[in-house]
């Protein structure tokens, strides 16, 4: 209940004006197989991932969570889990996840304005390093624009978000704004979904999306 509330605070100054609103929380989707309305990639090399849905009782929303479970430890190697059904611009995006192990990473992250596996922004937090960062992915190269250093500890449920209009970003972790940012790397609509890196095994519930323009 706690971390429900949590994410509705956080997302109730987006409310106004709203294009498309949805939360999925995998509560209906089948045990074991990917939820439906996504689809696996990769950018980098190694193993594409193994993003499953299963049966936690300490969810956020239970039964049921997404999960990055292949430890692949190959370095740079990022699994993405996408969400095929919505095509925007500008939003504001906030999921539950907890990295559960790794000994390389320990990272989960939201996608947007995804144009391919190899072109998307991305804003991640890693339990290891403890910092948070936000990318943009061009021809399968990341660059880090904007970054903040927080405290994540791995096995416990936190909160990301990411809030961006046109060429400005506002990152969240845990209802605390770490970034404020600019960049014009990608100004068309893109997909949106989660990320993870090397061989983190993380745990993602709560998907709540907010288009604001499409």
């Amino acid at each position: 209940m706690k971390h429900r509330m949590l994410l509705i605070a956080l997302l109730a100054s987006v409310t106004v004006g709203v294009a498309f609103a949805q939360t999925i929380n995998f509560d209906k989707d089948k045990e074991g197989v990917l939820p439906k309305g996504f689809s696996a990639s990769l950018t980098g090399k190694g193993k594409q991932g193994n993003w499953v849905v299963l049966n936690d009782t300490a969810a956020p929303s239970k039964p049921n969570v997404l999960a990055q479970t292949d430890m692949d430890q190959t370095d740079y190697r990022f699994p993405l889990c996408i969400f095929d059904s919505v095509i925007a611009t500008d939003v504001d995006i906030a999921v539950h996840f907890k990295p559960v192990k790794g000994s390389v990473d320990q990272a989960g992250g939201i996608v947007w304005r995804y144009q391919d596996s190899n072109n998307y922004y991305v804003l991640r937090v890693n339990a290891l390093e403890n910092n948070f960062r936000m990318y943009h992915v061009v021809a399968g190269k990341r660059q880090e624009f904007a970054g903040a250093k927080v405290k994540v500890t791995s096995s416990q449920w936190h909160t990301i978000r990411v809030h961006n209009v046109e060429n400005k970003f506002e990152a969240y972790v845990d209802d605390k704004k770490l970034i404020e940012a600019t960049d014009t790397t990608f100004k068309r609509a893109g997909k949106i979904g989660l990320w993870t890196k090397a061989d983190s095994h993380t745990l993602f519930d709560d998907l709540t999306i907010h288009v604001l323009r499409k």
